[in-house]
C-alpha cells in the first residue's frame, strides 16, 4: 500500500492508503478529524468540503493520490477556538438547525470570503448555492455570510 504525506491543518501527516481513497475516509479513518462529514458521497451536498491549498474542495470526491504536497484545511483547523469570522456570524445568526451540513457550509463561506471579502448578495448565493442543507437554513446562511463579511473587512 502506498504512503502519502500530508499537511493537514498546519501538522505533516503520513498515511498508508490505496492511492483512490477519498480523502473525506482519510480525515474521518484515518486521522480522526471527523468534523467534516459524509453526505452523498458524490460531490453534489457538500457536507464534505475543505480547503484545499484555500479552495472548497470536495472531500468525498477527491483522492489521497491527488493531494501530496498540498495545504489541507478542515473545520478543525479553520480556527483554535472557533474565533474565524465565519464561525463567529454563523453562532450570531443561530444558522444550525440539525447542523449536520454546517462544517461544509463555513468551509465553503470562508474559502469563497478569502477571495472575494465585499460580496453582493447573489454572489453569496452563487457561491453557497452548491451546499445543501436539509433544514432549509438558506435565509440565515446567507445573513451569516453577510455578516462575516463585515467583520472581515474591519
Amino acid at each position: 500500500m502506498p504512503t502519502y504525506q500530508l499537511k493537514v491543518n498546519g501538522i505533516s501527516q503520513t498515511v498508508e492508503v490505496s492511492e483512490d481513497t477519498p480523502l473525506l475516509w482519510v480525515l474521518r479513518d484515518h486521522l480522526d478529524l471527523v468534523g467534516t462529514k459524509f453526505g452523498c458521497g458524490i460531490a453534489q451536498c457538500g457536507a464534505c468540503t475543505v480547503h484545499v491549498n484555500g479552495i472548497a474542495t470536495r472531500s468525498c470526491s477527491t483522492t489521497i493520490a491527488q493531494l501530496e504536497n498540498k495545504e489541507i484545511t478542515t473545520i478543525e483547523g479553520l480556527s483554535e477556538n472557533g474565533t474565524h469570522p465565519v464561525q463567529i456570524a454563523w453562532k450570531e445568526v443561530d444558522v444550525p438547525q440539525c447542523g449536520y451540513c454546517q462544517a461544509g457550509q463555513i468551509m465553503t463561506a470562508s474559502a469563497f470570503l478569502a477571495q472575494n471579502a465585499n460580496p453582493t448578495e447573489e454572489e453569496i448565493k452563487n457561491a453557497m448555492h452548491g451546499n445543501i442543507c436539509r433544514c432549509a437554513s438558506y435565509t440565515r446562511i446567507k445573513k451569516a455570510v453577510q455578516n462575516a463579511a463585515k467583520n472581515i473587512e474591519s
